[in-house]
């Protein structure tokens, strides 16, 4: 099964403009594909609000506001908003795509980042956000998924506007816990946002950059909404050595639990960024005396399991003071004190009502819909096992195809999210079952170098495997492939699966030319051309025109001629001779025909003619020059001497 047959929004025409293309990723509110915009052929993503949400007039309202909202932010640091539509039952919003991952994902890759991609992430979102705060316009679901790195080193924010338009929707579980993470003490106990409660997102972001891991965990959202609301975030430098004094002050800055102590919007936090990585120290940030004055600040050990039973309100822990209190600020500490218990109060009442809600919908998060299961581990399972498996918990299936070079066709090979996640009942899980190794078309390689051909055939997704052999050839020169073949010695197809193996034949270029050599300096160049010289296949042959002893030719070639195979020599005789044959007593004329067909060649002092009379057919032959019987080469000049 294929992604095409499990959503049917692939291969859709939206407002006969935009063709669904693939899904990329499926979250709370949207799902989000690759589609291809036909009046201005691009690729676009576009995003597509789930079903519930698009029938919500009241969301599909601020839906609309928020997209016209976002579409005003023309910033480089801001993915772009193109369009939005209603297409029959279906409220889309389309975006620029930019090929590439997700803060998220580099996160999950790497872990902590070092200080100087913390900063250069910083300034790049801050940028982006700066942006849209001067529009007035609050993002409101600051978190990784939301911050794209492209491929070309861009860095972007997107996601502008959704998480105020849904508002006035609620979402559970995993979800929750993805959002409430990066929540403001004052939207946890007020349920109120402005500029502010992006800053301390951001906060709680920098912070996860810098040590790989969230300040507040929980399994239920309550537990991390208390925090939030109870506890100050921790110092970066607590958890990871990658911190600096600087890198402490700026988390600590947004991340002020009083809205009032933070910085009012991006703008100003991204002042102090660029202030930190222009290569200031922290003596100079303006942080230092705006947000870190002379106090107390508690000394954090290490961290500590908390044993089962134990409450959750944590003991308070011995400050360490920064200089004894001065005359007349006892009344000062005292008043401070009376303001945090009022507060306190306020904050235990909104934390208590919270609390109520998460009671009061108990049944929802224990026994029902919301409730929390285990996400099998079904993979290399058939995909129709590991399908009831998985709908036996209550969790939704879909179904992807993936190429895999390991898992049998038909079996699952990954699960998203990753077996053991705690999800919502109902909750989406995506199966990608194996189709078999990719099949991926095969280069051209004959005519290429050895080397060409190698990193043709390991960047077209293949593994060179080996030279079958060397053979000789008159017209293509050494080193150059003449054949490409599969591991079995057949010629390739157009395509091959994924990792197969390409063997190859390469030319040995021309066999060596040995005529006229000694038969020593022909060997020599036999053995150093890769050729066996085999003495039991010479011959020897006349020649009138090489020496003897000397080499004519090699023997014993077969075609092809590979390197090792056996190889002889054809050697020089010399000239063949032959006996002068004796015509003496033969007329002259009749020597002439005798010594000519023998391969000689006469000649005579003896006038052919005289006064008409054919002398050479009366004058007969006493001798010749050189004499009958001796052995000479053919061709060679014989004189006829008359008797007369």
């Amino acid at each position: 099964m294929s992604t095409a047959s499990t959503d049917p929004l692939i291969g859709r025409l939206l407002d006969d403009r935009y063709v669904i293309r693939s899904r990329i990723a499926r979250g709370g509110m949207a799902t989000v594909y690759v589609a291809t915009d036909k009046r201005l052929e691009r690729r676009v993503a576009i995003k597509v609000m789930h079903g519930h949400l698009a029938d919500d007039n009241a969301f599909k309202k601020r839906f609309d506001q928020e997209a016209r909202s976002a579409a005003r932010l023309a910033h480089p640091n801001v993915v772009n908003v193109f369009d939005q539509g209603q297409d029959s039952e279906l409220a889309y919003l389309v975006m620029e795509y930019l090929p590439g991952i997700t803060l998220r994902d580099l996160l999950k890759t790497q872990g902590a980042l070092t200080p100087e991609q913390t900063l250069e992430i910083s300034e790049a979102v801050l940028s982006g956000l700066s942006a849209a705060h001067s529009e007035h316009i609050v993002h409101r679901d600051m978190k990784p998924e939301n911050i794209l790195l492209a491929d070309d080193g861009r860095i972007k924010l997107g996601d502008f506007g959704l998480a105020r338009a849904a508002s006035a929707n609620t979402t559970t579980g995993q979800a929750l816990l993805g959002t409430i993470a990066y929540l403001s003490p004052e939207l946890v106990t007020k349920g109120i946002a402005d500029e502010r409660s992006d800053i301390y997102a951001f906060g709680i972001v920098m912070y996860e950059m810098i040590t790989g891991v969230q300040p507040f965990t929980g399994e239920q959202p309550m537990q991390i909404a208390y925090q939030h609301a109870n506890d100050d975030v921790p110092l970066p430098s607590l958890v990871s050595q990658n911190s600096s004094p600087e890198l402490d002050a700026l988390v600590r800055w947004a991340t002020q639990r009083d809205p009032a102590k933070r910085p009012p919007d991006a703008k100003t936090l991204l002042d102090e960024v660029r202030h930190v990585r222009s290569g200031a120290s922290f003596a100079t940030t303006r942080m230092h005396t705006s947000i870190l004055p002379q106090a107390e600040y508690p000394i954090t050990g290490a961290t500590t399991v908390i044993p089962n039973g134990t409450t959750i309100m944590p003991e308070a822990e011995q400050p360490v003071v920064a200089a004894p209190p001065v005359a007349g600020s006892i009344e000062t500490v005292r008043h401070t004190a009376a303001k945090r218990r009022v507060r306190g109060t306020w904050t235990f009442f909104g934390i208590a009502l919270l609390t109520v809600a998460l009671v009061t919908g108990g049944w929802w998060f224990g026994g029902g819909p919301g409730s929390m299961v285990t996400v099998a581990d079904v993979r290399e399972q058939p995909v129709a096992d590991a399908t009831a498996t998985l709908e036996d918990l209550t969790l939704t299936v879909a179904v992807e195809e993936c190429s895999s070079l390991d898992i049998p066709i038909g079996n699952v090979t990954t699960v998203t999210p990753e077996p053991g996640t705690r999800v919502a009942r109902d909750s989406g899980v995506t199966l990608c079952v194996s189709t078999g190794p990719r099949s991926l078309a095969v280069p051209p390689l004959v005519g290429t170098t050895l080397d060409e051909a190698k990193a043709a055939i390991d960047s077209a997704g293949f593994v060179f495997g080996e030279v079958l052999e060397e053979r000789f050839d008159s017209e293509v020169p050494a080193g150059v492939l003449l054949a490409a073949l599969d591991r079995d010695g057949n010629e390739l197809p157009p395509e091959l699966n994924e990792q197969s193996i390409i063997n190859a034949i390469v030319s040995a270029g021309p066999l060596p030319y040995v005529n006229g050599l000694s038969v020593e300096d022909a060997t020599k160049l036999i053995t150093s051309s890769g050729l066996t010289y085999d003495s039991s296949l010479d011959i020897e042959s006349y020649s009138s025109d090489v020496d003897k002893g000397k080499v004519l030719q090699l023997v014993g070639i077969t075609e092809p001629m590979r390197k090792g195979d056996p190889i002889g020599l054809e050697t020089s005789q010399g000239p063949e001779l032959f006996a002068v044959p004796d015509v003496s007593g033969q007329t002259i004329r009749e020597a002439i025909e005798t010594l000519t067909a023998a391969g000689f060649a006469p000649t005579t002092k003896v006038v052919e003619r005289v006064a008409g009379v054919d002398v050479w057919s009366i004058a007969t032959v006493k001798s010749t020059n050189p004499a009958a019987g001796e052995k000479l080469e053919k061709g060679t000049t014989i004189e006829l001497k008359s008797a007369d």
